[in-house]
């Protein structure tokens, strides 16, 4: 029985019970205000969306091992998308053969003969100037000139100098001298030269760092040569003492008129180096680069460097930011274009949490064994490390989806995980396709899920379409016939097996901690043997047989319009097990023992039967019955009016010049909000009333069906709920025929062998509403006017 301490109610119980229904407390106060709903939910979405992008992106991406030439690979690498990448190498040798191929940069100085002339009139002047001054320092002067002429002057030349006397006709000589050595390429050095023009010279003019016109350079002289050849050349007339000083003079002044250009090499070279393009190879998405167990070459270390170079440059953030964005567009517009489309899509918070919850957790049980997979390479050595996803449960969530929630939110689940599970597969297409179909089959073989052996059943059917993607692949693959595709068969055979044994161990865990009642619970809790049942049948004998008798109209009934049966049985035996702690205040519980109501006043009276809904609540809660019990007996009798009670307090208080409230002789309720609720309000009215009648014939059933069932649609106790008008048509037509063969006419026996008490009155009132208090005498005088007072007792008559 319940206790009015909360934690005593608890006690007895299991810990996952116990956190299963604190997290409900929890999650139904943080979305009891509506205000906020809209905001929790965005909340929710956010932060799922978030941790399943963690878990969503690619393994590769995030663990990348370099390796070197010659180190053995500890998993299959393959390249997770297009890579157009630079042979560094290479692209080094091809840029360094392009600088060594650069040519050699010379200046030419054409006006070299010109300068000699120029500074050696500038030095012809200094020495005249010094002359016609008087007495002058002869060292000084002939530092000055070497200064100028840019060579060492000895005292004899330096006297020469002086001494001569026609500087123009001088001048001109040095020039002809020098113009006839400089019509010849005068360098620095003649290996390094000759050197220089076999690799390819390139001429250059040293003001406008232009090309000058190729010319003939193999003619060539180093500045002795040069020098050797000014003293051979003869002037105009005999050359004297002095002009031959003078020409030893302009020997020395002599310098290279094709000189090395260091700078311009330098920069030539690198113009070179420049101007060749990276060398470029391509990698494809899903090429294999190494398997377990190789060595690696140095082409495809070269090729993992640079792949993993390559996902260096990844700007990890706005990866994160992009699958987090399409988590989000996957989650929000196919629910909102189910919530508009699809009738029976509409899940609550407590729904999108346990969806919330399943989503990260099926994920992070295929992150695990994608992670662990790469280490299994050498395990099937005709496999690649790729293929063991056929292995994977991907069709766990949505088996578990269609178990506890319907087919309609299982096909939306599937839609929305099966993309994100091909881009966590390296936006692999074959793992969408693989990871929908099997969810989408696996869902379908649980729509009837009563027993353990469903769930087997339905994974069978998983590994049949698995193993026949499997064969599609290979043949699209063109791998057919090969030792890999029988390892692959094998794994699709064996990962319907492996969904099914998840599912079944993990329906339990949600059960208590979600307080879902799915089927195989339902059909647990349906055993009369149960201890709430069997407590029922010993303390309220008359309501447990009530009970009974609507649970098999309402199954029907269930049937007939298609809802879910065995839940509304199930409820339908619990509805009223709140009677279990005042049974004697319940009149098919009475017999023709004392009436306990004789004694108390009218609303308090309304009071003890209204409690009888509250006391269930909790007793139910006790037994972890699962939340949609819970739900159905507080909605089983919803508002509706005590009608006996309520009349009795109003003669009562017209007498004392009182009005009484309605609404004090009403139940809670709420109203029915599901079909089954309905049916198990419909029902328990129904089969209350039907005891009421003392001649049971067919006609009567009738007319007493579809006049309870009216006044329970006129007084809006179905407004909440789903049933239509065609329902309540087939549902009649269901209770019809029940309660038919329930007060089917016996023949009488000649002889019987005991003889029915009260036989010969109608039979015994058994009302879940407002069980008469009236006494045995009453009943028998009401039976006679054929049951019309007793409607109003039931709080069903007009």
């Amino acid at each position: 029985m319940p206790t009015a301490n909360g934690d005593k109610e608890k006690v007895g119980r299991g810990p996952l019970a116990v956190i299963g229904d604190r997290f409900l407390d929890a999650l139904e106060e943080r979305f009891s205000n509506s205000r906020h709903e809209r905001r929790n939910r965005f909340l929710l979405l956010a932060a799922t969306a978030l941790f399943l992008t963690v878990l969503i992106i690619p393994r590769q991406q995030l663990f990348s091992v370099s390796y070197k030439a010659g180190e053995i690979a500890t998993s299959d690498v393959r390249a997770s998308q297009d890579y157009l990448l630079e042979d560094r190498p290479l692209t080094q040798k091809k840029r360094n053969e392009a600088e060594a191929a650069a040519p050699v940069v010379y200046s030419y100085f054409s006006i070299a003969a010109l300068d000699v002339t120029q500074r050696f009139e500038k030095a012809l002047r200094m020495c005249r100037e010094a002359k016609s001054g008087g007495k002058f320092d002869r060292g000084a002067l002939r530092d000055a000139v070497a200064k100028t002429l840019g060579c060492e002057i000895f005292p004899p030349e330096l006297e020469a100098l002086i001494r001569v006397k026609g500087d123009r006709s001088l001048l001109a000589e040095i020039g002809r001298l020098a113009g006839h050595v400089y019509d010849q390429k005068i360098v620095a050095e003649k290996k390094a030269f000759a050197a220089d023009r076999a690799h390819g010279i390139l001429v250059v003019d040293p003001e406008t760092k232009r090309e000058i016109a190729a010319g003939d350079y193999s003619s060539y002289v180093d500045v002795a040569e040069a020098g050797n050849g000014l003293m051979k050349m003869k002037g105009n007339g005999s050359d004297s003492r002095d002009k031959v000083l003078i020409k030893e003079v302009v020997g020395r002044m002599l310098v290279p008129n094709l000189v090395f250009d260091k700078a311009a090499t330098e920069e030539k070279r690198r113009e070179a180096r420049e101007g060749v393009r990276p060398v470029l190879f391509q990698v494809k998405r899903g090429e294999m680069i190494v398997r377990v167990g190789e060595r690696i070459t140095d082409e495809q270390a070269l090729k993992l460097a640079k792949i993993f170079e390559a996902r260096k440059g990844i700007n990890w953030f706005f990866m994160g930011v992009g699958i987090f964005c399409i988590v989000l567009v996957l989650f929000y517009f196919p629910y909102r274009f189910a919530r508009k489309n699809i009738r029976k899509f509409n899940p609550s918070n407590k729904d999108l949490v346990f969806l919330a919850f399943l989503t990260l957790l099926s994920f992070l049980l295929i992150k695990i064994p994608q992670m662990v997979s790469s280490t299994m390479g050498g395990l099937f050595p005709y496999v690649d490390t790729a293929d063991y996803f056929y292995l994977f449960p991907f069709a766990v969530g949505p088996i578990l989806v269609r178990i506890i929630l319907n087919s309609e939110v299982a096909l939306v689940y599937c839609a929305i995980c099966a993309p994100l599970l091909g881009i966590m597969f390296n936006n692999s297409l074959p793992v969408v396709i693989y990871a929908l179909l099997g969810g989408v089959v696996g869902a379908h073989g649980v729509r009837h899920c009563a027993d353990r052996g469903t769930i087997y059943i339905s994974g069978l059917k998983v590994s049949v379409v698995n193993m026949a993607l499997v064969v599609s692949f290979q043949i699209f693959n063109d791998n057919l016939l090969s030792v890999q595709t029988a390892y692959c068969v094998a794994f699709a055979l064996a990962g319907g097996f492996v969904d099914a044994v998840i599912v079944s161990g993990t329906i339990p865990l949600f059960e208590n901690l979600f307080q879902y009642a799915t089927d195989i619970k339902l059909l647990e809790l349906s055993n009369l043997n149960s201890p709430v049942l069997r407590e029922l049948m010993i303390r309220a004998p008359g309501t447990y047989n009530h009970s009974v008798l609507v649970g098999n109209l309402v199954e029907a009934a269930a049937e007939t319009i298609n809802a879910n049966p065995l839940l509304a049985r199930v409820a339908a035996y619990h509805h009223d097990i709140g009677k279990i702690s005042k049974p004697l205040y319940f009149i098919e519980n009475v017999g023709q023992g004392e009436n306990k109501h004789d004694k108390l006043s009218p609303s308090m009276s309304g009071l003890v039967l209204i409690s009888h809904v509250k006391e269930g609540v909790e007793l139910a809660k006790e037994h972890r019955l699962g939340r949609s019990i819970v739900e159905i007996i507080r909605q089983s009798h919803g508002t509706g009016l005590i009608t006996f009670f309520y009349e009795k307090a109003k003669k009562t208080a017209a007498a004392e010049g009182k009005v009484v409230d309605e609404r004090d002789f009403r139940y809670p309720g709420p109203k029915p909000q599901t079909r089954e609720a309905g049916l198990v309000l419909l029902a328990d009215h129904v089969e209350a009333a039907s005891r009421t009648l003392a001649d049971p014939t067919p006609a009567r059933i009738q007319g007493l069906v579809q006049k309870i069932i009216n006044n329970i649609f006129i007084d809006g106790q179905l407004d909440e709920c789903e049933l239509t008008l065609k329902n309540l048509h087939e549902i009649a037509k269901s209770f019809n025929r029940i309660l038919g063969a329930i007060y089917h006419h016996r023949i009488d026996y000649p002889e019987p062998a005991f003889k029915e008490r009260g036989s010969g009155g109608k039979k015994s009132s058994d009302d879940s509403n407002s069980e008469s208090p009236a006494s045995s005498d009453d009943r028998d005088e009401k039976s006679k006017k054929g049951g019309g007072e007793d409607l109003k007792r039931l709080g069903i008559g007009h």
